[in-house]
């Protein structure tokens, strides 16, 4: 016989096979939807090797009605309300119908003009004034063999600097987010005029002038995806004490790990042979069932950041054919990461270029949710569950 607290449990939560049954979809995808916070998971009590998936995240992806239409016998009771509260407020962005919103503003619209500055303001709702003018170029190279190691390290060197026991007002954090921002571009790209932060990446790229507008582009998309694993990082990192630079170095560090560079790397592999060997690669690639950088789960109608940044490209023909064909042998749309890579390869840039310019312009948008949470974030209320061995067994 059940008890009534494991009663509760039952309906709330589901194996592995039911959920895939009931979305739809692989295994792997079911993974990314958990990786990107899309779909709560646990432990299973019975094994913990296992996990369960929460019903009401399988239903909301799904579309699926519960019996009877009442979505309410799928949440978790009224007496539990004073238990772990996943649930978080931010004002940073939102994907509505198919468009993503930085702050109410569409992402794919303010890329037509904005820079990467402009974003940033924003984001972090600095309406009076520019905390940029604060900011002075800093002395001194940052350490690394690669642009990725120079930028974390200058993340890390600030989060030392800027951890700071007493609290700061939200204009003086606004400052401390451009510092952080302007350091890290100059982590990258390397000392120079002070020119705005994507003419400085595409100077050291040796961009051509007329070119430059695509990497203000990218950096403008990639400044944020939604509430995803990186911003969740970065919030509980604010939420514990954090300074913006230690926040959005934890977002960053999970973004390096993500299910996103991983697509984006195979994406950049598979666009290099495709130049080599023209769409009979993505054929090849296809019947394998190893085609990246086509559809993706977040979006099934398509990334309208994706769209917006190839049709902005002016891609080489081979290239532009093989993104043809790859959406026509698969049905989806390409990714922001694959749009990324293209853009990268258009423009002649470093090999990890795309990466690069994604984290660049995600280190703006871990800002925002590092000071959103400092300032008028909701408390994270966790608890971490103990499925280990019995203390003493061993």
């Amino acid at each position: 016989m059940q008890s009534a607290g494991t009663a509760s449990q039952v309906g709330r939560w589901i194996g592995r096979g039911e959920a895939l049954a009931r979305l739809g979809v692989k295994a792997q995808t079911l993974y990314a939807y958990v990786s990107r916070g899309r779909i709560a998971a646990r432990p299973d009590p019975e094994d913990p090797r296992r996990s369960l998936y929460a019903v009401a995240d399988v239903i909301r992806l799904s579309g699926e009605e519960p019996a009877g239409g009442d979505i309410g016998q799928w949440l978790p009771p009224p007496e539990e309300s004073n238990g772990p509260d996943f649930e978080l407020r931010s004002s940073v962005s939102i994907s509505v119908k198919g468009r993503l919103f930085y702050r109410g503003m569409d992402a794919v619209q303010l890329a037509e003009t904005a820079t990467l500055e402009n974003v940033a303001r924003l984001m972090w709702d600095a309406r009076s004034a520019s905390p940029f003018a604060e900011v002075r170029p800093r002395v001194g190279a940052t350490p690394g063999h690669s642009a990725r190691g120079r930028l974390f390290a200058a993340l890390a060197r600030r989060a030392e600097e800027d951890a700071e026991l007493k609290p700061r007002p939200a204009d003086g954090l606004r400052i401390e987010c451009a510092r952080v921002l302007d350091e890290a571009v100059d982590a990258v790209a390397g000392p120079g005029p002070r020119l705005f932060l994507h003419q400085r990446l595409a100077r050291a790229w040796k961009v051509r002038e007329g070119d430059a507008h695509l990497v203000r582009r990218a950096l403008v998309l990639s400044a944020d995806g939604g509430l995803d694993a990186p911003a969740l990082a970065t919030r509980a990192a604010a939420a514990g004490g954090a300074s913006p630079a230690g926040a959005a170095l934890a977002g960053l560090a999970t973004l390096a790990g993500s299910a996103t560079i991983i697509d984006l790397s195979r994406a950049s592999a598979w666009v290099v042979a495709v130049r080599r060997q023209a769409v009979d690669a993505a054929r090849r690639a296809h019947e394998a069932g190893v085609l990246s950088g086509f559809g993706d789960p977040d979006w099934p109608g398509g990334d309208p950041r994706a769209a917006a940044l190839i049709s902005e490209a002016d891609l080489p023909q081979d290239l532009a054919r093989a993104m043809r064909e790859g959406e026509e042998m698969t049905g989806r749309a390409p990714t922001f990461g694959l749009a990324l890579v293209a853009v990268a390869r258009r423009l002649e840039l470093p090999r990890d270029a795309a990466a690069d310019l994604l984290m660049i312009g995600r280190v703006a948008g871990l800002l925002a949710h590092a000071l959103d949470q400092t300032t008028n974030g909701s408390p994270i209320r966790a608890r971490l569950r103990y499925v280990g061995p019995e203390p003493g067994a061993n």
